[in-house]
């Protein structure tokens, strides 16, 4: 079965800082979709902030199976109505992906309830994530951390929702700790949180951290269970006698 997956990215960085740039000449989206496109079973496209309607008009995401999501500077800039949009594909099924600073997305928050708040620090940390659920479809293939020499911090408190499934956790040198890896469901849509990825850094070329949006894809993906039905509802059997 071919998933149709649709790569979003603000796209603002790359095309105001030389610095971030050099490191993604084609935007982080590219970048993801890029080693995407190398799996058989992916048809892949890419959307961004400043085409019109963000990309996403009904049609894009009718036919999309699973959306990733990267945002940071330009949160508010993001269509209520997109927003709003989004929100009722994940609640019929399509899946959501939501990566690093995309935490504090407007789609993210309206999801979750919670202002998604959390500590941060941007100092070449090293952060080593360590996979806490090896049986997850998401983990599978991985080892049992993720090096990445030089990323932003996130530490907790992460606030977010209970998560479904915690798969990941994060240490940072500077002793901190994240939920780095989590799965929430909403109606019959899947969404998974993956905290790195901060645009100074050349993490969406680490073939483990690609790995895990790899995965998270297929995870993510439509499970075709029965729609349900709500309001009023007529008897199944009759009410009388």
């Amino acid at each position: 079965m071919t998933l149709r997956v649709t790569v979003w990215n603000e796209f603002r960085h790359e095309k105001q800082n030389e610095l971030i740039g050099a490191i993604y000449p084609d935007g982080m989206h590219t970048a993801i979709a890029n080693r995407l496109r190398k799996e058989s079973d992916f048809e892949v496209r890419t959307a961004t902030l400043d085409e019109p309607e963000h990309g996403l008009t009904q049609e894009v995401l009718d036919t999309t199976d699973v959306l990733t999501w990267w945002g940071h500077r330009a949160h508010a800039e993001v269509s209520d109505e997109v927003v709003e949009r989004i929100r009722e594909r994940v609640l019929d099924g399509m899946g959501l992906i939501v990566l690093h600073s995309a935490h504090y997305s407007k789609i993210f928050k309206a999801l979750m309830g919670t202002s998604c708040s959390l500590k941060w620090r941007e100092a070449n940390d090293n952060e080593r994530i360590w996979i806490v659920n090896p049986a997850h479809q998401i983990t599978r293939g991985l080892p049992e951390y993720i090096d990445i020499e030089r990323e932003e911090m996130y530490g907790e408190y992460f606030d977010i929702p209970a998560p479904d499934e915690l798969l990941m956790v994060s240490w940072f040198k500077g002793g901190e700790v994240f939920r780095s890896g989590c799965t929430f469901t909403r109606g019959r849509g899947k969404i998974f949180y993956f905290r790195p990825g901060h645009e100074s850094y050349p993490t969406y070329y680490n073939e483990q951290v690609l790995q895990v949006i790899i995965n998270a894809v297929r995870w993510a993906a439509p499970s075709g269970g029965p729609a349900p039905t709500f309001h009023n509802y007529q008897p199944l059997e009759s009410l009388e006698g």
